[in-house]
């Protein structure tokens, strides 16, 4: 597996918003549409080139009152870096 970026950002090829008529988030590209289910919309929310993932894990812990996240973002990010939705 790729290695996950030290602080991951979006790619501009691709647009992160909320799409009414889908009730979820997707990733927007030229080609089409990713839809994504909740967690991975709100690790893609906080990938804005400031912060890297743990701090990532710790602000979606704090905002859901959950523990252990690190390891799955960890590994979503993984995902999304190979999918080349972040660099």
């Amino acid at each position: 597996m790729n290695d996950v970026p030290s602080q991951p950002m979006l790619s501009k090829l691709f647009r992160l918003q909320w799409e009414e008529a889908q009730q979820r988030y997707v990733l927007l590209y030229p080609e089409g549409m990713v839809k994504l289910n909740l967690s991975a919309a709100e690790i893609l929310k906080r990938c804005n080139g400031e912060r890297d993932a743990a701090a990532i894990a710790r602000d979606i812990e704090a905002t859901f009152a959950l523990n252990g996240l690190a390891g799955d973002v960890r590994d979503f990010l993984e995902v999304a870096n190979e999918r080349g939705w972040i660099h």
